[in-house]
């Protein structure tokens, strides 16, 4: 019996003291090791943001230069991993296959990542090169197309998009993927976030770390939530402030949620979602606008005025469906993608668990009953 209070989903109560990223959710304010989110996705690559996430600072230009060039050479896959993949139903989730291919990494990469700081940073840098190349390949071989081979010669982001397809994509694409990938990287202690810590917490190897982590984002309350905006925006159909205000108001009066709208952490604007959407207009400038945008402006128009004083305001899965789906990703793809950004402040958290290491034990407190005598089974 304990006396403890009972916080559902521990919100607010801290888990891990942490210099990885900041966050006020009442003004708007995300850092990443002290750095504004918005600085950092206007004048930064992934490359550059993960390495600062990892270690605590923004590289030098040699520093960047050899970190990007260890990544380009840890992208290849075994064929073995290749094969695992072959062998799973071309019907299966491609976050599943994700989990699997990442657990099946750390039966081929074995070594001490706690005593070896060495083995630790490679491993770090193996598996953030390698997961674009597996939900890449996965999306092809369940479709009964051959995986693309990485390219060196281009970017984190550029490469992913050419795996998909074989098409490098235009400069802008590629920066505009390039900025999605860093704001999608880090956000605190978030479930797949702390999921992370816990395994890490247990010394389990940084595989095992990140598919319990890739096991978590999968969860629809988690992960996905911009595949469910898409779905949504389509169901709305005429973007006139007229249809969608009808349709908002009776989503409200029925109590539905509508994607894409309000935060756990947020009682303003996600300012991702400020940056994505700025993204968006200049990805439509070249590429040409999708009506579904439209949709969205006039429907975060009409949200602000029917709950924007609650502090419901569009968070970052709002437009980032959007940019993606313009980009001509499948939308099957976006959570993986997900996981490829955030991947990179999993392992920052893990390297940080590790400096002082404690395993995670929390607390219950019991509702059952106790002392309970027992009667055998012929007199039940």
């Amino acid at each position: 019996m304990t006396d403890y209070p009972y916080v559902p989903g521990l919100a607010g109560v801290p888990a891990a003291r942490t210099s990885v990223c900041y966050l006020d959710g009442n003004i708007g304010k995300l850092q990443y090791r002290g750095y504004p989110i918005e600085v950092l996705a206007e004048h930064c690559t992934f490359e550059e943001v993960t390495y600062l996430l990892l270690f605590g600072k923004l590289p030098t230009r040699n520093e960047l230069a050899a970190f990007d060039a260890e990544l380009k050479s840890e992208r290849r896959l075994k064929f073995r991993i290749i094969d695992v993949l072959k062998q799973l139903p071309e019907s299966g989730h491609p976050m599943d296959a994700l989990t699997a291919a990442v657990a099946t990494m750390g039966m081929f990469y074995p070594g001490d990542h706690v005593e070896d700081a060495e083995f630790r940073r490679l491993t770090v840098v193996r598996i953030i090169a390698k997961l674009p190349t597996i939900v890449a390949a996965w999306h092809r071989i369940r479709r009964g197309d051959d995986p693309i081979k990485p390219r060196e010669d281009l970017g984190h982001a550029a490469n992913f998009l050419y795996m998909l397809d074989g098409r490098v994509p235009s400069k802008t694409a590629e920066r505009v993927f390039d900025v999605g990938l860093i704001l999608h990287a880090e956000h605190s202690m978030n479930a797949s976030t702390f999921s992370a810590r816990v395994t890490g917490s247990t010394l389990a190897d940084p595989y095992a770390v990140v598919a319990s982590a890739v096991g978590t984002l999968a969860g629809p309350l988690h992960g996905g939530a911009n595949e469910r905006v898409l779905s949504m925006l389509q169901t709305i159909g005429e973007s006139s402030p007229a249809a969608v205000r009808h349709w908002a108001e009776d989503r409200l009066a029925r109590k539905d949620k509508i994607m894409g709208f309000g935060h756990r952490e947020y009682k303003v604007k996600d300012p991702r979602a400020v940056i994505l959407q700025r993204l968006a207009v200049q990805l439509f400038d070249e590429m040409g606008a999708t009506p579904i945008y439209d949709t969205a402006v006039e429907l975060e128009r009409q949200m602000a005025d029917l709950v924007g004083k609650k502090g419901i305001y569009p968070n970052v899965d709002f437009y980032s469906g959007i940019v993606y789906e313009r980009l001509g990703i499948p939308i099957e793809l976006f959570t993986p993608i997900f996981a490829i950004a955030r991947v990179s402040g999993w392992l920052a958290h893990l390297l940080e668990q590790l400096q002082d290491n404690r395993i995670f034990r929390p607390n219950q407190i019991w509702t059952g009953q106790v002392d309970r005598e027992f009667t055998p089974i012929d007199e039940r």
